[in-house]
Parts: C-alpha cells; structure tokens; sequence
C-alpha cells in the first residue's frame, strides 16, 4: 500500500492510472480491495498528521458502503487536484508560477487571518521542499494531496474568533463573515446555532451566575460562596437558582442580531470602497465596540429586567411583565437605563483586550507550532478564546459590579441613588479596591463548564442545521 501511495501522487499529471494500480497488484474495478477508514487513519494511504482521514473516506464513497475502494479514491485525487489548482492561482497574484511570502500575507490578510512577514515565512517553509523560498504547483500539490482544504477560507476559516465561547458576557466582537457565508445564509444558521448554545450553557451555569449577581450586590455583607448559595436555596429553594435566566436567555437572539447587522453596517463605513477587503485588527475593535454599543443600547431594559428578576424575593414579581409594570409605575422609563453608562464604558476595555489577547495567542501559536496544518485543533481554538475572554472580564469587571449595583439600587426603598462616580467612590471607602472585584469568584468557576457545554451544544446545533465545520 506504501508504494501505492506514493504511485497515487502523480496519476492525474501523467494519467496512467491503470498502469500504476496494476504494477501494485491491484485493479481500479469494483472487485478492488477497499480501502477501509480504519486503513487511512492508521497512515497507509494518508500521511498520519493528517487528521483528516476520516473526512476523506465520507467525501470520497460515493457508493456509501461505508469503504473507499480505488476507484473513488483515484477520483477523489483527479476532483482534488483541480481544487488545489484553483487554490494556487488565486494565491499566485504575479501569475509566475511561484508563491512567495507576501503573496500567502496578502492572501490571508484579505480574508481576515492577519500574520506578519516572519508567520507567513513559516507558513512557506513547511511547504517549500527546495529550499528556493518560493513554493510552486508540485510543492503545493504534493502537500495538500490528502488534505481535504476545498479554498483558502477554509484555512482561514480556523482561525475566526468563534461564536461558541458563550460565557454569559455580551462585549464581544462579533465574528467575521464571507460574503459567500452571507448570501448563502449559512450566517443565520450559525447565529442560531450560537443562540442556541448560548442558551443551554446560560441555563447550566445560571446559579453561578445568579451567586454571581447577589455577591455584587450584597458581598459587602461578608457573605461566602457556599453561604451565599445556601441563603438562596432556604429563601425560595433550588428553583430560585435559575431566577433571572428566562430573560437571560430569551435577550441572546435579538441582541446577537442587532449586533451583527450594527457590526456590518459599521464594517462597511469603515471600509468605504474596499468591496470585499477584512479588517484590520484594530478596525474590528473599533466596529464591534460600536456594534455592542449599538445593541446594548437598544436591549439595555432587558439587562435591568434581568437583574431586577435575578434579586427578587418570592412573590416580589409575578413574572417578566409584572417586573416591568412594576419598574415603569414606581421608577419611569429612566429607571430602564440605570448602570448604562458603565455598562457602555465597559465594552471599550473587555472587546479590546479579548480581541487583543486571542491575536496574540493566535500568532504565538502560529509562530511555534504552525507545521503546514491549518486547523491548530479543538482544544487550542478554545484555549485561546476561554483566556482571552477572561482577560477581557477580569478588565471591565469593576463597570460591570458598578453597573448591576445601580441597576439594583432603586429596588430598596430608602437607598440613595447614587451615580456611577458616587458608587465607586462608596465601594472602595467602604470595601477598598477587592471591592471592585466582589462575585469575582462564580464568575470565574463558570468559564470552563459554560464554554464547555456551549462548544458541545454549538457543534450538534451546526449539524442539525446543515452548517459545514
């Protein structure tokens, strides 16, 4: 099977199929021996740090026998092949038969993968076989043969900031789309699949969320993690855990729209006439931080709802719309928007920093690891997306404590209202500077089983969708 593989590089350049299968001992009929998914994961057909192998198989049986005889495979290389023909004209801007670095830059660039000159070097040395610094067409043939990459944006498409790191946090810069993503409405699909997942990982991490919430407001007191949650469960028993995440939940839909739709918009001033160009890094923060504005401004009354629901005591509210009813005949409309401010100056630091730091260990990553394998793997993706955006938290958290407590503050008779300035100035004479950071804790402790469970929901969501890895 070796010297079959090795044979199999070449058929369609000099189209002697028969020929080769037959020097092999083997014959391109039905009666062939197939070529079981088992025998390409083990590396006899395909080279074993190709973790795609599995992939192949499905692709490549076109009779659905659960095998890949040599029939289909010698088709699968023939229709491969094309593709990476396609592939290496549209890198080869000079049209000299050469890809050289700023070529593979420009290329990534434009689709939103930023690397400097020294990660696209590294990119053209694990291909470049010759040592010539370029890369041409047998180079980039005989590296991707058995690499089932169908265009460049699939190798981009690895590295966009994913929508399934839902940690209950709605600062985040939105992701970055094709225009072939857009048109053929795979976009909705996967805002829906992220809506989704946001909701299942909301709904399993919500009594940290809630501990959360009641520690901010009422951690001055001395009350611990554990006697926080038992204080909740002897007030209205272990249904109370999930107050507050009705609405939290159904807020993910119309904001994740809004903010999309804002973040196009805005992506299109910024761009003006570069039809079809991405963004620059600090473009994208600057697009998203508006697009967060933009949607938390108009879903701001549900935040409010959200806490108020989150605090209540039973029997305080009867549900969402006695809340609002509630709210509206005691406090006005004003009362809607209470915390907006520091929740707006919020956005600055955590969509920054979050984009900030998963560039970084994005490019770190490419720089040391990057081996000519596009996809860095499950576990790196959300590695770096869990650090970034608690980084991002651990930033904004003190607007984040300052807005909920002046969301919270007009729902105890007698309490004075004080503004953002006055409520810091209260905590830190109160509590000092760790009062910034009280609920901290649960905060923390959710990360990890939230994107968890939204990456697990996410990836069954895409499939019952129709939505391609």
């Amino acid at each position: 099977m070796e010297s079959l593989c090795q044979s199999l590089r070449h058929i369609a350049q000099n189209n002697t199929e028969v020929q080769m299968l037959e020097q092999n001992g083997l014959q391109p009929s039905p009666d062939s021996p197939a070529i079981l998914e088992s025998d390409v994961t083990a590396g006899t057909i395909i080279n074993s740090r190709n973790k795609s192998a599995p992939q192949i198989v499905r692709v490549s049986d076109t009779n659905h026998d659960g095998q890949l005889d040599i029939k289909e495979f010698t088709q699968y290389l023939r229709a491969h092949e094309k593709e990476l023909r396609l592939m290496f004209h549209s890198l080869d801007r000079n049209n000299d038969g050469h890809i050289d670095v700023a070529e593979i830059q420009l290329s990534l660039n434009s689709l939103g993968v930023n690397v400097s000159t020294e990660q696209a070097s590294r990119i053209l040395q694990s291909i470049d076989r010759d040592g010539t610094m370029t890369i041409d067409w047998n180079e980039w043939r005989d590296h991707f043969l058995f690499n089932p990459l169908h265009s460049m944006e699939d190798i981009a498409h690895y590295w966009k900031h994913s929508l399934v790191l839902d940690i209950g946090e709605q600062l985040t810069v939105p992701d970055e789309f094709s225009e072939k993503e857009r048109r053929s409405g795979v976009v909705w699909r996967q805002l829906v699949a992220g809506a989704m997942a946001g909701a299942v990982s909301r709904t399993g991490t919500a009594p940290l969320d809630r501990l959360k919430v009641f520690l901010q407001v009422h951690g001055s007191s001395g009350v611990s993690l554990l006697g926080g949650l038992r204080g909740m469960v002897q007030e209205g028993g272990l249904r109370s855990l999930w107050r507050g995440n009705g609405i939290n939940v159904l807020k993910i839909a119309p904001e994740s729209a809004i903010k999309f739709m804002a973040y196009e918009q805005i992506k299109w001033l910024i761009r003006g006439s570069k039809e079809g160009g991405s963004l620059r890094v600090q473009e994208r923060f600057i697009a998203g931080s508006l697009a967060g504005a933009t949607a938390q401004t108009i879903i701001y009354p549900m935040e409010v709802l959200k806490t108020r629901l989150t605090l209540r005591k039973t029997g305080q509210y009867a549900g969402m719309a006695d809340c609002a009813k509630q709210i509206l005949r005691k406090e006005g409309v004003r009362a809607f928007y209470k915390g907006y401010v520091p929740n707006t100056l919020g956005i600055i630091p955590y969509a920054g920093i979050d984009l900030a730091v998963y560039e970084t260990l994005k490019n770190a990553w490419l720089q040391r690891y990057c081996m000519g394998s596009a996809d860095p793997g499950v576990l790196v993706l959300l590695g770096c997306g869990t650090v970034s955006s608690t980084c991002g938290q651990l930033a904004s958290y003190p607007l984040a404590l300052i807005r909920t407590r002046m969301q919270a503050q007009a729902s105890a008779d007698g309490t004075p209202q004080l503004t953002m300035v006055g409520q810091f100035k209260h905590i830190v004479s109160h509590e000092g500077v760790p009062g910034l950071y009280r609920g901290i804790a649960p905060n923390f402790l959710k990360v990890i089983p939230a994107v968890s469970i939204s990456y697990v929901v996410y990836e069954h969501m895409k499939k019952a969708l129709g939505v391609g890895s």
